[in-house]
């Protein structure tokens, strides 16, 4: 058995996001057809929770969306030109003895977020990107600016394909451990949904400055502060 969260947009005045936990049977193992066993798992945990359809947010997901929607797909923007978002979300992350290194915009996404530098720099004090300093707190506060920035330009696509005649009730993402990770994909996404909703992505990503203020004035209920729900119990708060 394994405890496995889902992401679920809602309001302004819940956070924007609600996190929910569900205890699944969890097949071991890297091949793809084992985590395709998980995914469905939790998304029947979630169906009997209250919550469907959900939508695979990774590169293991089923539906097209899912797989476009992962952050190794996914690129950003720095003037003129672009890397994907792995690159620079570990570009930029400045420590008490170093960074922020920059020569990681230009790898291999997985070679930057193996670089040994990230474990021997210090303690993370934030992150510097395109001029702009980000803070730690809110918390994913720079991942979810990248990750909202990045499918910013497919909005109408998103919306069409992820809020229209096939609405999603939440998102997953079988490979994030909230026990070993703090970002994620599928959370960002729930994000970008819910604002979407409530017609403030134009405004919120005008400048750096005014998505922090309005992420830490608006997410007080953050997902890790929603509680965590296991089954067989369906009510979920």
């Amino acid at each position: 058995m394994a405890e496995r969260p889902i992401f679920v947009p809602t309001t302004e005045e819940d956070g924007y996001v609600k996190r929910v936990d569900l205890e699944i049977a969890w097949a071991g193992g890297f091949a793809d057809v084992q985590k395709k066993k998980n995914i469905r798992s939790l998304h029947d945990a979630a169906k009997r929770a209250g919550y469907s359809p959900l939508l695979e947010v990774s590169s293991k997901s089923d539906e097209i969306a899912g797989r476009h929607l992962s952050a190794f797909h996914l690129r950003v923007s720095l003037g003129d030109r672009d890397m994907p978002l792995e690159n620079a979300f570990q570009g930029s992350k400045v420590f008490e003895n170093g960074g922020p290194y920059k020569d990681l915009f230009e790898v291999d996404p997985r070679e930057a977020k193996r670089d040994p530098r990230l474990r021997s720099s210090g303690a993370l004090k934030g992150f510097k990107f395109d001029g702009f300093e980000f803070p730690l707190k809110p918390t994913t506060v720079f991942y979810d600016w990248l990750y909202l920035n990045s499918i910013f330009p497919h909005r109408q696509w998103l919306k069409n394909r992820v809020d229209g005649e096939k609405r999603y009730e939440g998102f997953s993402d079988i490979e994030f451990n909230p026990s070993k990770s703090i970002n994620c994909q599928a959370k960002s996404c729930a994000l970008f949904v819910s604002l979407m909703r409530e017609d403030k992505l134009d405004n919120y990503l005008e400048t750096p400055s005014k998505f922090i203020a309005a992420m830490a004035a608006h997410m007080s209920a953050s997902p890790s502060h929603q509680p965590h729900v296991t089954q067989p119990r369906l009510q979920v708060g």
